[in-house]
């Protein structure tokens, strides 16, 4: 009998409770209480999203202040994002599933199979980064698209996705930007070292290969591709009552708190 899993499309949300509800969520796919659940939302202006372990020292702080551009700091790993134009993406799930107890490697890379299969379906170039080769470094910038590494999407050697992982012993949480228009100006300014001839060379938006392609469209499409390599079906659902509340929990406790975000 084929599985149900969940997707939840939140729309657009501010920086920290767009964190907060990824966490809920792992936290609730975790304990089995949901189903593992692929989850689309948008960001209420510009924002800024660092690595769990990454130093603020890496971001312009002030001009970030100046601009009205939020920081906050995800509960995954990787490097920091500048989040505008993009579809971003979340995905929970526990590892008892075959499909996801073998790691974080191969995890990535059934993950990135469906995106790389939907992106194929509109006829784009997209290459996934193979396990052998080593990790591409592209610039020594803080720019979570400024590096690739194994199982990551580019096409014409520009990275177009970026993702990170944190696992826990009974499952994981991977966040994902799809970035379909690049700011390399406003990149430039708010990461120290970076350069927007640099980062025009290291990145590119979907709308630079497809330029009428949707959001709506892509989302479709992945939703397909999921169906297709995980063999089950999606079904649109809503947040819980006990991820809402956890979820306010984790905004107001952690996603809000300058501890958190500045502590590194």
């Amino acid at each position: 009998m084929e599985a149900t899993w969940r997707y939840i499309d939140t729309g657009i949300s501010d920086a920290s409770c767009n964190m907060a509800v990824d966490e809920a969520i792992a936290e609730m796919a975790l304990k089995g209480r949901v189903p593992p659940t692929l989850r689309f939302y948008g960001w209420a202006v510009p924002s800024v999203s660092l690595g769990c372990f990454q130093k603020t020292e890496e971001i312009d702080r002030g001009y970030c202040e100046y601009r009205g551009i939020p920081i906050v700091r995800r509960p995954t790993g990787g490097r920091a994002i500048l989040h505008g134009t993009e579809i971003t993406y979340s995905f929970a799930s526990r590892n008892a599933l075959p499909c996801f107890s073998e790691g974080l490697l191969s995890t990535y890379e059934h993950l990135s199979r469906a995106f790389y299969t939907a992106l194929k379906s509109f006829g784009i170039d997209v290459e996934m980064k193979n396990r052998r080769e080593k990790g591409r470094i592209l610039t020594g910038s803080a720019l979570c698209f400024q590096s690739v590494s194994y199982a990551e999407l580019s096409i014409n050697r520009r990275k177009v996705i970026g993702s990170a992982q944190k696992r826990w012993k009974e499952g994981f949480l991977q966040q994902g930007s799809i970035q379909m228009v690049i700011d390399s100006g406003l990149m430039e300014r708010v990461f120290r070292n970076a350069d927007a001839e640099k980062i025009s060379l290291t990145m590119t938006g979907l709308t630079d290969h497809l330029p009428t392609l949707s959001p709506d469209e892509l989302k479709r499409a992945i939703l397909k591709a999921f169906e297709e390599i995980f063999e089950v079906r999606l079904l649109p659902m809503g947040l819980t009552e006990e991820e809402r509340v956890l979820a306010l929990q984790f905004q107001r406790q952690k996603y809000q708190s300058p501890e958190w975000t500045f502590s590194r």
